[in-house]
């Protein structure tokens, strides 16, 4: 359920000899705002704030995070209740439609998708133009932005029916167009989908059967894989998603936006957390190298990467989670004694009752168990990014609606505090010195 902001009062703000009464916001949870969007035309000045941190970009019901807390709620549902007990695509119902299905409205919706997992036949030679080592989110990239090329009957953003259309395809078609990256990478055959299959078992077929043999599901794995798409939906405003809505803010079609967000999450600072944590825990290597490398950590010879957040200053919920996941996938493909996953939880009980740690409040985030899950689950780090986006698309294509929705929405465009040269005169070449 939506509410609409409510006004909370008024901050004054003198700048010179001019002030300014602006509006304070406030949603149905969460910090107040200050609606600064009358500032620039009373005050001649814009505020500074690199990274917009401290900027409300846009209004959202999708999803909820309290930092401090701790907290990570979609359209109200905490994560950890969605993951424990629902099913992504379930979530993506959620995300997309405002509310969880009734069971009529769940096997309507899952069917819509399930039509929609196959690929033109001429897309697969988009791929042959790949180099055979190109990097599989490399493909990502440029495949999901092809998309537009073959669904000419779904670009018209203002028709609400032609945008739910897109949507449905985006997530149908993105587990077979990331199944293709990896056949493709690796040197093996694509395999179709089957309508038989639900979503995670589905994707787990394309990227593991070969003509060999039989692919047979492990029910444990297709849970985890199911789970940690659910972990990965949404995740507010960062920066792939405000990358999406930027792009979708032009007028771009959402295939063009999800190539977008697709490229801004391929950035190790922002997708690429996972494979770093994993390379760490192989560099520490084994439990008794641990106290060695902690001490590396606080005099700055290493880095300690998957603890802290951007966001959290609390215990990732949906890391909680992901441990659960771990455990389950290492159970049930023998290698519940992986030596990356002793350090793994050696180096988290370590630094849990560390103070240089706790006053930082540098707790496990997601990224810190999900490489070593995919890793066991047989998905080179290459494939991790890959993954995130995967998942990430129903939340960024969400967004994309929501925003298309929004009467307020402008085209965005951030301002700048300017330090270049100021007006001066041309000289030409054969004057300068």
């Amino acid at each position: 359920m939506t509410e609409a902001p409510k006004t909370a009062g008024t901050a004054t703000l003198t700048l010179g000899d001019k002030s300014v009464e602006l509006p304070v916001l406030s949603g149905s949870t969460g910090p107040d705002v200050v609606d600064i969007r009358k500032m620039y035309g009373a005050t001649g000045a814009f505020t500074f704030d690199p990274g917009f941190t401290s900027t409300a970009s846009c209004e959202s019901a999708l999803t909820y995070i309290d930092g401090d807390e701790g907290i990570l709620l979609h359209r109200g549902y905490p994560i950890d209740q969605l993951a424990s007990k629902s099913t992504f695509v379930e979530v993506c119902h959620l995300l997309l439609h405002g509310e969880l299905p009734s069971a009529s409205e769940f096997e309507s919706f899952e069917r819509s998708v399930t039509m929609h997992t196959m690929l033109h036949s001429q897309f697969d030679r988009f791929f042959e133009g790949f180099r055979r080592d190109a990097h599989p989110m490399a493909i990502m990239v440029g495949t999901v932005g092809a998309l537009s090329a073959f669904y000419h009957d779904s670009l018209d953003i203002h028709d609400p029916v032609q945008r739910n259309i897109s949507a449905i395809r985006l997530i149908a078609k993105m587990p077979t167009i990331a199944a293709r990256a990896y056949k493709y990478h690796v040197g093996q055959p694509f395999v179709s989908p089957r309508n038989d299959l639900n979503y995670a078992e589905n994707f787990l077929r394309m990227c593991f059967a070969v003509p060999a043999e039989d692919y047979v599901i492990d029910p444990a794995l297709a849970r985890a894989m199911d789970r940690i798409l659910i972990l990965h939906a949404d995740h507010e405003q960062n920066a792939s998603t405000s990358t999406v809505r930027l792009a979708g803010s032009s007028g771009a079609n959402p295939f063009a936006c999800i190539a977008a967000g697709i490229a801004c999450l391929w950035g190790p600072s922002h997708g690429g957390a996972n494979e770093e944590a994993l390379n760490m825990l192989k560099e520490i290597g084994t439990p008794e190298n641990i106290p060695d490398f902690i001490a590396g950590v606080k005099d700055r010879r290493h880095k300690l990467m998957g603890f802290g957040h951007r966001v959290y200053k609390n215990y990732d919920p949906r890391a909680r989670v992901m441990k659960e996941s771990a455990d389950e996938v290492l159970a049930a493909t023998g290698r519940i004694n992986d030596p990356l996953f002793q350090v793994a939880k050696e180096l988290e009980k370590v630094a849990l009752n560390d103070e240089y740690f706790i006053e930082r409040k540098l707790f496990p985030n997601v990224d810190f168990y999900s490489g070593i899950t995919l890793s066991a689950m047989g998905f080179p780090t290459t494939m991790f990014t890959v993954l995130f986006a995967l998942a990430r698309t129903v939340g960024w294509i969400a967004q994309w609606q929501e925003m298309m929705e929004d009467p307020s929405q402008k085209i965005g465009r951030p301002r700048q505090l300017y330090t270049g040269p100021t007006e001066r005169d041309y000289v030409p070449i054969s004057q300068r010195g």
